[in-house]
Formats: C-alpha cells, structure tokens, sequence
C-alpha cells in the first residue's frame, strides 16, 4: 500500500462529505486506503460514510478521545507506506495527492509535507507554513509585530513571510489540515502525543520529526481548500482553553527550562485575554438582529 489517508471527523457531516468525494478523485490511480475515525459524532457523519462510503474503512469511537488519539487509532490500523493526516473540513485540489507522492518519494529526506491552503474565499492561509515557534517568534506574532513587518525574516519567522508562497520552502512546522507523512518517520518519532487534546499535536510532530534527521517541507503545487473551524465557533471557550494549554504542554517538551515561568505567565494572560473577547463576541452574536 502506497498511502494511507486518515480523516478525523467530529460533527462535520457536511464538510466531510465534500472531503471525501474531492479525496476520491485525488486518490484516483493511487495505491490508497481512507480511514475516517469517527469521534462520537451526533450528527449521522458516520451513518453517511456507512450509507454513502461503504470502501471507506470507517472507525467509531464510543467518546471523543481527541485529535491526537483519533489520529493514533487511524495509523494504527493503516498499512500505507506514507500517511497524510486531513481535516474534514478540506477539499482537496485534483492532483494533490499525487503531487506529494512523487515529491517524497523523490526527496528520501523529507519526513513530512505540506500543502498550499486557501480559506473558502480562496484567501491563502499563513499556517500552510511555520517555523519553530520559540518565545520570541510566538511574541511576534500575538503582539502584531509580524503583520507590521510582514515580509521580515525576523518579526515574521512564526508564519514564514518572508518566503513566497508559491515556492517550495523548507517548513519546521506543519499544520495538522494537511500532514503528509512518510511512515519511516512515523516508526522513528512515535505516533501523536495524547497530552494534546485538541491543537498542538502536529506541532509536536512537525518538530520531532525534524528533531528526528529529517525535513519538512511547504508544497505549494499541493493545493487544498480549508473551511477552517467547524466543529466548534471561534469563540467557544473550550477551544480557547485547549489551544493555550497546548502551548504550555508544548513548551515543557521543547524549550530550554528557563523560559517555562515567562512563558507560562504570558498563556495565562492571553488565555484570559482570549475568553475575555470571547464572551463579548459570544454577546455581540446573540445581540446582532437577524436579517428578514
């Protein structure tokens, strides 16, 4: 088996059905299996794969273990030689798995790739391609520093601005939407970390696979389209918490110990800050008249 495609789905019905059917017309003439592992979704996502994918190799999980878990369950049961981890909140572009196949298998160093991604109005995404995110790049951009300085190696290293988006770039970080992984990597770093709930999990990965020997890379001739969110509103204050404990978690793997205290002083102001606003767009929400 050449690859192994794995689909976390929670209460995305909609989306993972466009997932699915643009998946299938990129997977066409591959070696391929899909694997979509269900996080105990109550609105029939998996009754749709049943009644409408019955190839798909469908799991279903009696809890919502987490992206991390999910992802470990669907690897494990897979057999392909590389492993492209997707969001199902994605279309994939026609030629987009081909054209990361052949890329790895032409560059034996590359641990992992990803893809161009553009938001539904065909915006690009800035988090197809990241660097390390150490205190001071992650300063940079919480504080709006890059978005000043967009095109400098300095202020804007967390996002890679300073690197055109339509060439190929070496890439620390990878974005768990789209991680195409070769499964040599996979044996040599170990699976998802399961302290991540929800975010930070392909961080984690993305730096342990180059921590491992290997390089990861922005494909910019891969191309998806990422809705983004779906299964939850930016401002649910669940996914806040998850997304500043991830950074927590990944600071203790990651940074040198004497950047633990600031760091950890600057999540909780910003988890504050961060529910803080959520509320009010949560109020504002409820308050804004519906249109007749």
């Amino acid at each position: 088996m050449e690859l192994s495609v794995i689909i976390i789905s929670y209460n995305v019905r909609e989306y993972l059905g466009k997932a699915l059917g643009s998946l299938l017309t990129s997977a066409t003439g591959i070696d391929c299996e899909l694997i979509v592992v269900d996080n105990n979704s109550s609105d029939g996502s998996a009754m749709m794969v049943r009644e409408l994918y019955p190839g798909i190799n469908l799991i279903v999980s009696d809890t919502n273990e987490g992206f991390a878990a999910a992802c470990n369950k669907g690897i494990m049961a897979s057999s392909g030689q590389f492993v492209l981890i997707l969001n199902p909140d994605t279309e994939t572009e026609p030629d987009c798995l081909r054209v990361s196949l052949d890329f790895m298998k032409r560059h034996p160093e590359a641990g992992a790739v990803g893809a161009r991604m553009v938001n539904g109005d065909g915006m690009f995404l800035p988090e197809s391609k990241r660097g390390f995110p150490s205190p001071l790049t992650c300063f940079c951009r919480f504080s709006r520093l890059s978005k000043l300085f967009p095109h400098s190696s300095f202020f804007n290293y967390y996002y890679l601005g300073h690197l055109p988006e339509n060439e190929i770039c070496r890439a620390d970080i990878l974005t768990g939407a789209y991680m195409f992984i070769r499964r040599e990597a996979l044996d040599k770093t170990g699976l998802f970390d399961t302290d991540f709930f929800m975010y930070g999990e392909d961080i984690d990965l993305s730096w342990r696979i180059v921590k491992a020997g290997y390089v990861n890379y922005y494909l910019p001739e891969a191309r998806i389209i990422h809705y983004k969110g779906k299964s939850a509103p930016s401002w649910d204050k669940n996914r806040i918490r998850y997304f500043y404990s991830a950074m927590s978690i990944f600071a203790g793997k990651h940074l040198n110990k004497g950047w633990l205290l600031p760091v950890a002083a600057g999540v909780k102001f910003m988890t504050f800050v961060s529910l803080l606003s959520a509320t009010f767009r949560k109020h504002a929400k409820k308050k804004s008249p519906r249109k007749k």
